[in-house]
């Protein structure tokens, strides 16, 4: 009786054993993720097209965060949380800053699988003074999860409540992305000090959730495969099949003339 307690138990060591190095094994393949690489364009003013009103950056970043709490970004870690109850496009946590509003475009959907991994961003940001010098991050969310920054860009200026003083960032998704829907966030910081000034994410506009995105490692097209078939071997091609039943033919006429 002993003997197959034993056994038994030393079965169930070993299975427990196998599940631990499995899960171990599963951790491990989480935590080495493939890293984000990323390329943006980004400046200010509706002028997208002069180099004057551009520049170019090329972002490495760590692995892609798909699961835990997303209230707070990485950057605004240990601020004041945006403030509630504000109308849609004044989410502030400083009331003397705010985005009013904010537009994404998507491009880059080379396999047309609904997926893009092109975002064009556009957002305006205004302040009760005359003018301050601003800079903003933005993160993606996958499926609801933790805060992804991917873009952060230069010093500009905002001027009071100007509609003229757009910002955008055009972002294409190189790699590290998972194909699936993204929610988008913006926050914006006070380039004097780096504090925290003004937010606006997808309970502010439906335009910044439900995102459907992949990198471009994944937004491949299908390779279109062309089969040329030639004749050879006694086979018979079009043309001489043609030309045969051409010569049945009039050798039938003849033979019906006779």
């Amino acid at each position: 009786m002993k003997t197959q307690i034993s056994g038994r138990y030393a079965a169930v060591t070993l299975f427990l054993s196998f599940v631990l190095m499995a899960g171990a094994a599963t951790a491990l393949a989480e935590t080495s993720a493939e890293p984000r690489t990323s390329k943006s364009l980004q400046g200010q003013g509706s002028e997208r097209d002069g180099d004057a009103n551009r520049t170019a950056s090329f972002d490495e970043l760590g692995p892609l965060l798909i699961d835990g709490n997303r209230n707070k970004s990485t950057r605004a870690s240990g601020q004041s949380a945006p403030s509630s109850g504000l109308p849609t496009g004044a989410r502030s946590v400083n009331l003397d800053f705010w985005i009013y509003e904010a537009s994404v475009e998507l491009y880059y959907d080379l396999d047309q699988d609904g997926y893009y991994h092109g975002i064009d961003l556009s957002f305006d940001a205004d302040t009760v003074y005359t003018s301050a010098d601003v800079y903003a991050v933005v993160y993606l969310s996958y499926d609801f999860g933790p805060w992804n920054e991917y873009s952060a860009t230069d010093d500009f200026t905002i001027f009071g409540a100007s509609g003229d003083d757009e910002y955008f960032v055009e972002t294409e998704l190189v790699s590290g992305y998972i194909s699936g829907d993204y929610d988008i966030l913006i926050e914006l910081f006070d380039a004097y000090d780096g504090s925290l000034v003004a937010s606006f994410g997808p309970e502010d506009s439906p335009e910044l959730s439900y995102l459907p995105l992949e990198d471009a490692g994944r937004d491949t097209p299908p390779r279109t495969t062309v089969v040329v078939s030639e004749g050879g071997g006694g086979s018979l091609g079009l043309l001489g099949l043609l030309a045969l039943l051409a010569v049945t033919g009039f050798r039938s006429a003849r033979t019906l003339s006779a």
